[in-house]
């Protein structure tokens, strides 16, 4: 009888965001999966290392992060096939994943690859987004107006189209992004706040203009909003 593959979403770094259900499958876990940029330290495990149990058994999908899709595909087809093998004996497997799964969440691809042949749960976390409209003290959104999530990935020119009709923007996977972000929001004439490693001890909360740096940590989200 196979197991189940849970796809938890843990929050956006600060451990106490995470839920009771999040919670309760990492402390009750035989098998805990994640994914490590490069062969680095995984930040999902360090979120969760507060609740994990005294014995578990891992599987960590080094990821290659680079420009090209293909080797970030092949590392999702390996780490699909192991978690499948895993699954097989009817054990369970955790899957931890920063934020939300299903929200720009690397989970997605492993659903993709699992859920047609295998029992597959996903368990929702707090998002990047809503947790530094929570440091900031500052709505996302009201009334009738629309929040739109904006990737920095996108061209200067798609951006500079999505903001002139924006009433509250969130620029996402800013990180190497961040010189054209500033531009486009300079030539709008913006102002924005942005905010890395929301809700860890890492956590700065700076003004845009007044960034003098080129690239800016990848986990860095900046919120834009109309007065």
């Amino acid at each position: 009888m196979s197991g189940t593959l849970y796809g938890v979403g843990i929050g956006p770094g600060d451990p106490e965001l995470l839920t009771v259900k999040a919670w309760r499958l990492i402390s009750g876990a035989e098998v805990i999966a994640y994914l490590c940029a490069n062969g680095s330290q995984s930040m999902a495990l360090e979120i969760s290392r507060p609740f994990l149990p005294d014995t578990y058994k891992t599987i960590a999908i080094d990821m290659p992060m680079r420009m090209e899709r293909e080797p970030a595909m092949a590392a999702y087809d390996e780490g699909a096939t192991r978690i499948a093998t895993v699954l097989n004996t009817g054990k369970d497997v955790v899957f931890l994943c920063e934020g939300d799964p299903f929200f720009y969440g690397s989970f997605m691809y492993l659903f993709e690859r699992l859920h047609k042949t295998h029992k597959v749960l996903v368990v929702p976390g707090i998002t990047s987004i809503t947790a530094i409209a929570a440091e900031l003290g500052q709505p996302l959104a009201e009334r009738d107006e629309v929040l739109k999530v904006l990737p920095a990935t996108m061209s200067a020119e798609q951006l500079s189209a999505e903001l002139k009709t924006a009433k509250s923007a969130a620029i996402i996977k800013v990180g190497r992004h961040f010189t054209k972000v500033k531009a486009v929001l300079a030539e709008l004439g913006l102002s924005a706040t942005a905010v890395s490693h929301a809700t860890t001890d890492k956590q700065t909360i700076t003004q845009v203009d007044e960034i003098a740096e080129d690239t800016l940590p990848y986990f860095t989200t900046i919120l834009v909003r109309r007065k």
